[in-house]
């Protein structure tokens, strides 16, 4: 059976408290957001001791962790941000075994000067396409020394936003230790959002040998551009967005997306895989658990 997780970063508390809170909505697995009120998890504080710590912690709540979230904009075009950004990053990784999980995602970023959710001309160049390649090969590199796999998470706007380029990626790099998060709302734009059910199928079709998580929220064509919607939630950027451009991204159950079709076609390969529930306040937290949950029941999945 698909497993219902959710990210902990939707609960801006103490790590014990975050747990709990999680246990009591009956998940029983998190992606792990490296994130709490009471610990300093900075790139020079993370330790193996702070990591043990966090991951016997949702273990004790029955919370097994599956998944690590690393996200950053892996191609930032100010060098000193990027450097400090897969720092961090490559500390996650260092620790993800401690911390729980042997694989740590991200998404691979855009070069656009002001915002990690807009495309950028240079994205789609080849110059673009080969530092970002790079990025990810010594990435895996690195976690394949620490018997970590490293997954991307593809979307649109990003250096790797369309099935093509995740193929040519894994193609490139041919590793072991890079996975694929799956997120089949990441893939639309205003080109493909009237075709839901065929684009769904593309993707799995191309992809489906990649997977190893799974996300779950939604996507609706926007009646105007939108610009990009961020929710006023305390967590991060990744949390917070809820659109660019055309294109919405709620949480699952308020879009478009076939969500039967999405859920078969995952579960034709992965019948165990996880699904972590995204972009949501604390709030709509079981609405969207048990839109999920009912999905499941029907499908018998």
């Amino acid at each position: 059976m698909i497993q219902i997780g959710i990210f902990t970063g939707y609960f801006p508390y103490d790590l014990a408290q975050t747990a709990a809170r999680i246990r009591a909505l009956d998940f029983n697995t998190v992606q792990l957001d490296v994130s709490f009120k009471d610990m300093d998890l900075s790139t020079s504080a993370l330790d193996s001791a702070k990591a043990k710590k966090i991951r016997d912690t949702f273990r004790n709540n029955n919370l097994p962790i599956c998944c690590i979230s690393g996200y950053t904009n892996l191609v930032h075009p100010v060098p000193e941000k990027r450097k400090t950004s897969l720092n961090h990053l490559r500390q996650i990784i260092r620790y993800a075994n401690e911390l729980g999980s042997s694989y740590v995602i991200s998404e691979t970023g855009t070069y656009h000067l002001e915002s990690d959710w807009v495309s950028d001309p240079r994205n789609k160049t080849e110059e673009g396409y080969a530092e970002c390649r790079d990025v990810i090969g010594e990435l895996v590199d690195f976690a394949s020394q620490h018997g970590v796999t490293f997954c991307v998470e593809t979307y649109v706007n990003n250096v790797i936003g369309s099935v093509d380029e995740t193929l040519r990626l894994f193609a490139d790099i041919d590793h072991p230790n890079l996975g694929l998060l799956m997120d089949p709302t990441n893939y639309f734009d205003e080109q493909n959002i009237g075709d839901i059910d065929l684009t769904i199928n593309s993707i799995f079709d191309a992809l489906s040998d990649k997977i190893k998580i799974a996300h779950a929220k939604d996507v609706k064509l926007a009646s105007s551009s939108v610009g990009v919607v961020m929710a006023d939630i305390d967590g991060d950027e990744a949390h917070a967005l809820r659109g660019v451009g055309m294109i919405e991204l709620p949480a699952p159950g308020l879009g478009s997306l076939n969500y039967d079709l999405y859920l078969k076609r995952l579960a034709r390969k992965h019948p165990n895989i996880p699904i972590i529930i995204e972009h949501l306040e604390e709030t709509d937290v079981p609405r969207a658990r048990q839109f999920i949950h009912d999905k499941l029941m029907t499908s018998g999945l």
